[in-house]
């Protein structure tokens, strides 16, 4: 009878479900396991880069706010809204300076001028233990461009991280 399924047919049937049906095999597992390893060491540089690009980014936006309120200190003194010593670059002592405000000299009321609300890390300078101010290279007025060096003023800030961006140039040379 060509409807009916004779035990035998029933059996053969019962033990392939049963293979089917008892998960994956070691190889697969083994293969699954490899690809999935050798997409996270594809990941691990891809995901090393973005954080990196973060941070030339923050170093960029910084150093860019620094920059702007020490030369909003300089053309203010040259107008002589801030008090200066004879012989002074006009530049600020201290980046400090720069969020603690100073003296405006044109105002009848003697209202202080700030030139920051808040004074940026360097974002490649993880020592918790230093001042936002102290994590920054400082280069005096009278120092080279080349060697910059730290004296009466600030004139420039660095980094003062030792690695080398993404474009081949060293932090403290942005």
């Amino acid at each position: 009878m060509p409807g009916r399924v004779t035990p035998h047919a029933r059996r053969a049937c019962g033990a392939a479900l049963a293979r089917r049906v008892r998960g994956f095999t070691l190889i697969e597992l083994l293969v699954t396991l490899a690809i999935l390893a050798l997409l996270g060491a594809l990941a691990a540089p891809v995901g090393q880069t973005v954080i990196q690009r973060r941070h030339e980014a923050e170093l960029r936006a910084a150093l860019r706010e620094i920059r702007g309120a020490i030369d909003a200190y300089k053309k203010a003194g040259d107008e002589g809204r801030i008090a200066r010593a004879v012989g002074a670059s006009g530049y600020p002592a201290r980046l400090e300076l720069l969020v603690d405000g100073v003296v405006d000299l044109r105002s009848p009321k003697k209202a202080k001028m700030y030139f920051l609300r808040r004074l940026p890390r360097d974002p490649f300078n993880g020592d918790a233990a230093l001042d936002d101010a102290q994590t920054w290279g400082k280069r005096s007025y009278a120092s080279e461009a080349n060697e910059p060096k730290e004296g009466d003023d600030v004139y420039d800030v660095v980094s003062t991280s030792g690695k080398v961006g993404l474009n081949g140039i060293p932090y403290s040379r942005w």
